[in-house]
């Protein structure tokens, strides 16, 4: 074999490695931050704060007694605190009893109950916190689509006969009204005719006018989802699905209906692209789970693209308060389809491949580094959450089985004895092994 042929796949591997490392390393350090502010605000002592475990590359002690270090293996991250015996924040029975009476205080097993439930809710919690700033600076970046719709700049497609220029204010489509953004447009896209000119009445420069411009919503690749066919595929955003079976398509519709119809068929697709050339492209669509907006999932068969408009719309500047907002429901609607998701699966519902492992979880992220900036650093933030989700679930040895922990002591009046905690500790362990080789058995033998 000729060791040139392997260059490019170990390329993408090394980039994929490289992103999933740079991912979870943004979001570990936030998470452990988190851990490590908030205990120091409340009086607890952070010995060490590491990102990576193993042996120590670097390491330097600050103002305030704690060795910050970076370790050889780049795979998590954990904040020490006095009196810990390890990363889960057990506790050191030897260690304390040599604490002194006057720094108890400053241990995170002597501290006030309120001191260590706010420690260890606010690693999740600067995760949800990180999503949401990103998701804000993205969307006050992108800004928002301008109402009414406007043309901004117009996308490669294999029409001739355009008159549609950028600046055009659309008010209707083949005498159907434009609607406001984000209501009835859907409605709009599907009463459209299948066909590759349509006839626009829209405004320019004051005047009302006619102009001729293409279907809407044409099968026009905008994006790749990872993991699918469509990416294993050499296709690329911004390539344009002009047949089907040989069957001509100048619609997105066109193309959902044939792949949701398939039953799994392989299908083959004519595409152009945007230098001219055209080319045949055969491929398998996949059963996948999609969550729903009114609760739940359906099953469809993909070949996972996304389409778009046949221009950019023009934009307006979207204010801080609302793209926080929005960054909120973001961030809401991900713990939302995340909990559906496994719920559903706990149920056979849907299929337990939907679960993600490392291998997985990293080819999305070099699928979305090579797709751009701004495509990795969204998938950080949606990423972040979902961790930050996790620690959350009431499982020992993750933050939620320790504020289940510090719930039973208000109550109770009391924390659990030592030795039960070491059984919890030892049960939640085995717990989120047995999920992560559950995981990556799905990363090996999923479809």
């Amino acid at each position: 074999m000729d060791i040139l042929t392997l260059l490019p796949q170990f390329g993408n591997a090394f980039m994929t490695l490289v992103a999933f490392v740079v991912a979870l390393s943004v979001i570990v350090a936030v998470h452990e931050y988190g851990h490590y502010i908030v205990g120091r605000w409340s009086g607890i002592k952070a010995e060490v704060f590491s990102l990576g475990f193993g042996p120590v590359l670097f390491s330097r002690m600050d103002r305030h007694g704690t060795r910050w270090q970076l370790a050889a293996l780049p795979f998590g991250g954990f904040v020490k605190f006095l009196g810990d015996a390890d990363a889960a924040s057990g506790k050191d029975a030897e260690a304390m009893a040599n604490v002194a009476p006057e720094r108890l205080r400053q241990t995170m097993h002597g501290a006030p109950l309120w001191a260590r439930a706010a420690t260890v809710a606010a690693g999740p919690i600067f995760n949800f916190i990180l999503s949401i700033l990103v998701f804000s600076a993205i969307m006050m970046t992108q800004g928002k689509t301008a109402d009414p719709l406007a043309v901004g700049a117009l996308k490669p497609l294999p029409v001739a006969g355009i008159t549609l220029e950028e600046g055009d204010r659309i008010l209707s489509i083949e005498g159907i009204a434009m609607p406001e953004v984000g209501e009835g447009f859907d409605d709009l896209i599907d009463a459209l005719p299948t066909r590759a000119l349509l006839d626009y009445e829209v405004e320019r420069e004051g005047r009302r006018m006619t102009a001729q411009g293409p279907h809407l919503m044409p099968p026009l690749i905008s994006g790749l989802a990872p993991q699918s066919s469509a990416y294993a595929s050499e296709m690329l955003p911004g390539d344009v699905i002009t047949a089907i079976n040989g069957t001509p398509v100048v619609a997105f519709g066109e193309l959902k209906e044939v792949v949701e119809s398939s039953n799994g068929a392989e299908l083959d697709l004519q595409l152009w692209r945007p230098d001219g050339e055209v080319f045949d492209v055969a491929i398998t669509p996949r059963r996948v789970d999609e969550p729903q907006p009114e609760g739940g999932f359906r099953t469809e068969w993909r070949i996972g693209i996304a389409g778009g408009l046949a221009f950019e719309p023009a934009k307006e500047t979207l204010g801080p308060v609302e793209a926080v907002g929005n960054a909120v429901a973001q961030t809401g609607g991900i713990i939302q389809s995340s909990v559906s998701g496994l719920y559903h699966m706990i149920t056979g519902a849907i299929s337990s491949c939907n679960m993600s492992g490392p291998i997985g979880i990293a080819q999305v992220s070099g699928a979305m580094a090579s797709q751009g900036p701004e495509s990795f650093i969204w998938f950080i933030a949606v990423l972040s959450t979902a961790v930050g989700l996790l620690n959350l679930f009431p499982v020992p040895v993750l933050d939620g089985g320790h504020l289940v922990f510090y719930a039973y002591e208000a109550v109770s009046g009391r924390p659990p004895s030592d030795k039960a905690l070491r059984v919890f500790m030892t049960i939640g362990l085995t717990l989120v092994l047995g999920l992560m080789l559950f995981a990556l058995f799905n990363d090996i033998f999923c479809p």
